[in-house]
Formats: structure tokens, C-alpha cells, sequence
């Protein structure tokens, strides 16, 4: 075949406008994850409800917490890979079978061990599910939108946790904590019905498999992309990175031992503050004096303020010194944490500086990866950014299993002002950071 026939698929890409049909492909990647962040979330806010039926203390529900976080950090690293083997569409719809069947069964569970069970499956299903998602829909974006197509997508967790904040408010009551869990099992897999019908497989591995019925596909796709007629003999190609392979070594090479340290302090302690406070902030509410009914109102608040604010962020961070709006996000989430630690059940102050929260607590969560981009040359962004997240998911899985333990010792007061102890960690972590490179926030994305 003619060498002018061979088209790479991101170039194609990268000239169009996105269509109606890559439009189809990323509202349907929001939507799963939408389902993915009411799950995630569902336990939080059906905590209080689940220890007054099995007549538990605060304390019990650590456990169920941390299983989940755990659940999802094995699915991350196992079902992401099986998203390069198998291709993206299988992946996604086998992880949405795996946490709404588990969603689903944890409605009829007689047992906090069974739960705690079902909680690992239903996180390993996921946690798979994001990193499929994102490489999904990143491929189907031009490369100029990226960083914003992969915000979009992400904001589907926060959101969906936000709709099971709603929910959980309005209908506990009348469809008690087993209904929360039917919803969230039930969604997923009808959505696997429109997933069949509707999702695209990844033209990246598609035309990575060689063979001419992939090719075929590719061209049948890219035809509803591309405005103009691609030529009748041509073969779609994925070129190859260019990006040097790097070792975990070369992490503490070269002068980057202290600064790689740092960053990793700062992800471990940043995800145990914010998944303490997601995963205990209900229960905490009710043990507050909070009617059980609005307990769920403080998940809804606190993701409502990490959206909204998600959204500027994405386009600030290129142009600001990352390491300095760090340090004011964990100045303004110590002040947060101790503000709720004095607030007592003055519910107006009490909200606002929850919402505060979803900004000085959570929105590191977007500005972490481009603390990454300042700090190693190109070449080990991608080992130091995967590195760092594994740091951070470590910090989740220790900040859920942790907070039960600070409310039962010192009440509310006692779990908001533990709170702020690791987030003044975290900001001794950046205030030592020193940064030496420079790029431009695209590479975040790319490193991401």
C-alpha cells in the first residue's frame, strides 16, 4: 500500500470541530460516571441510616469505608489494563456490571460483613471505570480541548455524588437506606442497554489490532467525524509515543529525591483530609445534632462548590504559579476545618464552610497534576504523575478508615479540628517545595 495512504487518527482528529457524534460519546462518558460518583458516595450518605439499623457505633462503619477504597484502588490498576487488552466499550460495561450488580445486591444484605464485601466488588467495578472512561473520551477529542473534555468527564463523580445527596435528603425517609442502593444498582446496568447501542469502541485500539475489520471500523467512525471524504485506500495508524520510558529511580535522581517527596506528602496527606471528610461528613452531621433527613445536604453542598469551582480552575492553573494557589487552598481549608470544629449547630455558618470546603479541602484534587508539570522534565511526568496518585489513593484509603475513630474520641469538635492536621502537612509539604522546570498546562494533560 502507497506510504501516502497511512493517516494517523489523532491528526485526523485534531483539525475538526467536535461533532454531534463525539458530543454522543462524552455525554455518555458523563453519564457512567455520573452513576460511578452516586455509588462511590452511596455508602457516605446512607452511613448514619445503615448504623442505626444494625444498632452500631460511628466507629463500625470505618471498615465499609475503607473496602470500598480499597475495592477501587485494585480495580484502577487491574481493570485499567484490561481496557488496553480487551478495548474500552467491553471494559466499561463489564465495570458497570461488577458495581451495579454489587450496588444492587447490597440492598438485601442482613450484615455489615456482607456489605462490607459487596463494597470492595462494587469499588472494584469503579475505580476500573474512570481511567477507562477518560482515555475513552480523551481519544475522541481534539487535543486542544483535552484538558477540558477530561474536567467534564471527572465532574461527572462529584456530580452524581451530589444527585445521591439529593436523593438520599428527600426519599431516605420514604425508601430507606436499602431504596439508595436499589437506585444506584438499577442505573448502571440499564445503562448498559444504551452503552450497547450507542458507545463507540476506542478507534486507538481498534487500529492498533492490525487487523482489516478494525480497519473498516475505524473508517466507518471516522467518517461521522471528519467533514471531509478520507480517501478509499487509506490505513488509520496510532504513532507511537514519543515520550522516553522512565523508572520509579529516576524519581530520586538528578536533585529530584526532595522534591519528589514533597509532592508525594502532599497527595497522601491532601486525599486523607478530603476523603476523611467525604466519607464520614454525614455521619458526622447527625452526630453533630443534624436531623438524619438533611445529613446528606453536606455531601450535595460540599461536590455543588468542587464543581463550580472545577470548572475556572481548569483554565487558571495553566497561567498561575501553581505551587502559591496551593498554598492558599490548604490556608483556606485549615480555616475551614477549624471553623467546623467551633461551629457547633449553628447550621448557617456550619454550611457555608462546608462549601468553602469543596474549594479549600477538594479543589487540590484539580491542581495537583499540574504541581507535576512544574516540577520533572517531560519525560517523567507520566511516571511521577501515576506514582503520586498511587501516593494519593493511599491517603483515601487511610483518611476513611480514620475518621470514625477521631469522632468517636472527640465528638465532632474533635474529628473537624483532626481535619486540619494533615491539610497543615500538606502545606508545610508545598512551602518546601522547590520548583525548577516550566511548561504549559497541556502537559498536565498529558501527564495525566
Amino acid at each position: 500500500m502507497n506510504a501516502s495512504a497511512q493517516m494517523t487518527i489523532p491528526s485526523l482528529i485534531d483539525n475538526e470541530k467536535l461533532g454531534a457524534f463525539q458530543w454522543r460519546v462524552l455525554v455518555l462518558c458523563f453519564v457512567i460516571a455520573l452513576f460511578d460518583g452516586f455509588d462511590t458516595q452511596a455508602i457516605a450518605f446512607t452511613g448514619p441510616a445503615i448504623l442505626a439499623a444494625f444498632n452500631l457505633p460511628a466507629g463500625s462503619l470505618a471498615p465499609i469505608l475503607t473496602a470500598g477504597i480499597i475495592g477501587m484502588t485494585v480495580g484502577a490498576m487491574s481493570l485499567g489494563m484490561v481496557g488496553d487488552r480487551l478495548g474500552r466499550r467491553p471494559t466499561i460495561m463489564l465495570c458497570l456490571a461488577i458495581f451495579g450488580v454489587a450496588t444492587l445486591a447490597t440492598a438485601w444484605s442482613t450484615d455489615t460483613n456482607h456489605i462490607l464485601v459487596l463494597r470492595f466488588i462494587a469499588g472494584l467495578g469503579m475505580g476500573g471505570c474512570t481511567p477507562v472512561l477518560l482515555a475513552l473520551a480523551a481519544e475522541y477529542g481534539p487535543a486542544r480541548l483535552r484538558g477540558a473534555i477530561m474536567t467534564g468527564v471527572l465532574l461527572g463523580l462529584p456530580a452524581g455524588a451530589m444527585l445521591g445527596g439529593l436523593l438520599a435528603a428527600r426519599m431516605l425517609p420514604v425508601i430507606g437506606w436499602e431504596g439508595i442502593f436499589i437506585v444506584g444498582g438499577v442505573a448502571p446496568l440499564v445503562m448498559l442497554g444504551v452503552i450497547a447501542l450507542w458507545l463507540p469502541e476506542s478507534l486507538y485500539f481498534r487500529a492498533s489490532q492490525g487487523d482489516e475489520g478494525g480497519q473498516r471500523y475505524v473508517a466507518r467512525i471516522l467518517a461521522r467525524i471528519i467533514r471531509s471524504p478520507l480517501p478509499a485506500d487509506a490505513r488509520y495508524t496510532v504513532p507511537e509515543s514519543a515520550v522516553a520510558r522512565a523508572s520509579v529511580r529516576a524519581l530520586f535522581s538528578d536533585g529530584n529525591a526532595s522534591k519528589t517527596l514533597a509532592i508525594w506528602a502532599i497527595y497522601l496527606l491532601n486525599w486523607v483530609a478530603w476523603f476523611m471528610l467525604l466519607s464520614w461528613l454525614p455521619t458526622v452531621l447527625k452526630a453533630a445534632g443534624l436531623p438524619a433527613t438533611d445529613a446528606p445536604l453536606g455531601t450535595v453542598i460540599v461536590n455543588a462548590v468542587f464543581i463550580i469551582c472545577a470548572i475556572p480552575l481548569s483554565f487558571l492553573l495553566p497561567r498561575v504559579d501553581t505551587r502559591k494557589l496551593l498554598l492558599v487552598m490548604f490556608a483556606v481549608g485549615i480555616a475551614v476545618a477549624l471553623g467546623l470544629g467551633f461551629a457547633g449547630q449553628n447550621w448557617g455558618l456550619v454550611f457555608v464552610l462546608i462549601g468553602a470546603a469543596g474549594f479549600g479541602i477538594g479543589g487540590q484534587q484539580i491542581a495537583l497534576n499540574y504541581l507535576i508539570v512544574g516540577a520533572y522534565p517531560t519525560a517523567l511526568r507520566a511516571t511521577a504523575t501515576g506514582w503520586s496518585i498511587g501516593m494519593g489513593r493511599a491517603g483515601a484509603i487511610l483518611g476513611s478508615a480514620i475518621g470514625g475513630g477521631f469522632l468517636a474520641w472527640g465528638g465532632p469538635k474533635g474529628y473537624f479540628l483532626a481535619l486540619s492536621v494533615p491539610l497543615v502537612g500538606a502545606a508545610i509539604a508545598v512551602l518546601s517545595l522547590r520548583l525548577s522546570h516550566r511548561s504549559s498546562g497541556s502537559d498536565a494533560v498529558a501527564a495525566h
